[in-house]
C-alpha cells in the first residue's frame, strides 16, 4: 500500500540555504523510490531570495512568505516586526495545512523564522539543519524546539546538535576527478588540457578584492606556467586601462558558470570564499585552496574555513591581507609546490562528508508523524 509523506523545506535567501534544500530533497526522493511511500514536497521560501529562481528551477513546488528582516538597530522598522511576523506566521500556518504537513525541514534564512513558528502552533515536527559553524537566528530559535538538529561542522553552538555534514547533490559527491575527466572539463572552458590551472572565484556575485589582486599578479602567477580559469562574478570583468577586458595567454575569465562541479573538475588549486557550502564541497572533491573569507556578517567564513586550515588542507588569508603583493609572492611557490598540493588534496579528502543528505533523508523518513 503506498503512503504519502508530505515534507516541507523551508528557508533561504543564498544559495548557500537553497542547494542544502534541494540535496535533502533529492536524497530523499532516491531513499523512497524502490519503497511504498510517496515524498510529497513543498519548499518554502521568499519571493526576494535565490531560492524563488533556484527552486522552480529544480523542479519543485514552491510558495512564498513575506520576508521579516530583524533590524540591526533601534528604528522604526523594529516597532513593526512583530506585527509583520505575525502575518507571515499566519501565511505559513495556512500552507502547512494546505500541504498536510508532516515534517517540516529547515536551513535557516528570512522565510524560516516563520514557516518554524507556524510548525510549531501545528505541533509539527521540525528538523533543523544548521550549514555554519555559527548558526544564525533562525536556527537559534528553532533548536529549542525542534525534534532533530543537525550541523554541518563540528563544534556548532546548538544544543543537542548532531553533526552530519552538509548535504550535497550528487553532481558533487559522486564527481569524477580522474585525468581524464580533468581533461575533458578544462578543454570545454578553453583551457589546456595539461596545464597545471589555479581557479578564481569569489562566488556567485564575485569578489571585487579577490579580482583586483588576481589581476595585480597576473604576470607573476602566468610565469609559473601554470593557466588560470577566473570566475570574476556578474558585472565584474577584469578590465584593464582603456576598459577593455583582460587577455593574456593562459588567463581566461568568464563572470559566471552555472553549477560549479565542472569547473572543480579543471583546478589543481582554487581561491575561494569560505561559505560553508565552498567548504564542503572542495573538502568532498579534495581540492586543495586558499581560502579568503568574506569580511563582513558575523565571521563565520572565518569560522567555516578553520577546520581545513587547521589540517593543513588550505590556506587562509584575511580579506585585507589578500593584495596583489600577496598573491605574487605567495601563490607561485604554492602552484609549484607539488608534494604540498598532493598532500592538501588528501587531507581535505579524509576530512569530507559525502553522505549528508542521504543522512538527512533517513532523519527526515524516522521523524515523520501521521496527521
Amino acid at each position: 500500500m503506498t503512503t504519502t509523506m508530505n515534507v516541507v523545506f523551508c528557508g533561504g535567501g543564498t544559495a548557500g540555504h537553497v542547494s542544502p534544500m534541494l540535496a535533502m530533497a533529492d536524497a530523499l526522493q532516491r531513499k523512497c523510490q524502490d519503497t511504498e511511500i510517496r515524498p510529497d514536497i513543498l519548499m518554502i521560501g521568499t519571493a526576494e531570495g535565490m531560492e524563488a529562481t533556484l527552486i522552480p528551477d529544480a523542479k519543485y513546488e514552491f510558495a512564498t512568505v513575506a520576508k521579516v528582516p530583524m533590524p540591526r538597530s533601534l528604528s522604526v522598522d523594529l516597532v513593526s516586526v512583530p506585527w509583520r511576523l505575525r502575518k507571515a506566521v499566519k501565511q505559513a500556518r495556512k500552507l502547512l495545512r494546505d500541504h498536510r504537513t508532516q515534517v517540516v525541514v529547515g536551513v535557516g534564512g528570512y522565510a524560516a523564522t516563520p514557516v518554524y513558528l507556524a510548525a510549531r502552533a501545528e505541533k509539527i515536527p521540525v528538523i533543523v539543519h544548521e550549514g555554519n559553524v555559527r548558526p544564525g537566528l533562525a536556527n537559534r530559535l528553532a533548536a529549542r524546539f525542534a525534534t532533530v538538529v543537525a550541523c554541518a561542522f563540528e563544534g556548532t553552538a546548538l544544543p543537542g546538535a548532531i553533526h552530519v555534514g552538509m548535504p550535497m547533490r550528487m553532481e558533487i559527491t559522486d564527481l569524477p576527478t580522474g585525468p581524464t575527466m580533468k581533461a575533458q572539463a578544462r578543454r570545454s572552458l578553453g583551457l589546456d588540457p595539461d596545464k597545471t590551472t589555479l581557479v578564481v572565484t569569489g562566488g556567485s556575485s564575485g569578489a571585487l578584492n579577490i579580482n583586483t589582486a588576481i589581476s595585480g599578479a597576473l604576470d607573476d602567477l602566468l610565469a609559473t606556467g601554470a593557466q588560470i580559469l577566473h570566475l570574476t562574478g556578474r558585472g565584474k570583468t577584469v578590465t584593464d586601462g582603456h576598459g577593455q577586458p583582460v587577455t593574456a595567454p593562459g588567463y581566461v575569465q568568464i563572470e559566471y558558470i552555472d553549477g560549479l562541479a565542472r569547473v572543480y573538475q579543471t583546478a589543481d588549486l582554487i581561491v575561494a570564499r569560505a561559505g560553508a557550502g565552498t567548504v564542503h564541497e572542495i573538502a568532498a572533491i579534495g581540492l586543495p585552496s586558499v581560502l579568503v573569507p568574506l569580511p563582513v556578517g558575523n565571521g563565520e567564513q572565518e569560522l567555516n574555513a578553520a577546520g581545513l586550515q587547521e589540517h593543513g588542507a588550505a590556506v587562509v588569508v584575511p580579506d585585507e591581507h589578500f593584495t596583489a603583493q600577496w598573491v605574487a609572492t605567495r601563490l607561485p611557490n604554492l602552484l609549484k609546490d607539488t608534494p604540498r598540493l598532493e598532500y592538501m588534496s588528501q587531507t581535505a579528502k579524509n576530512l569530507g562528508i559525502t553522505d549528508a543528505a542521504e543522512t538527512m533523508a533517513t532523519i527526515i523518513t524516522e521523524t515523520k508523524v501521521s496527521r
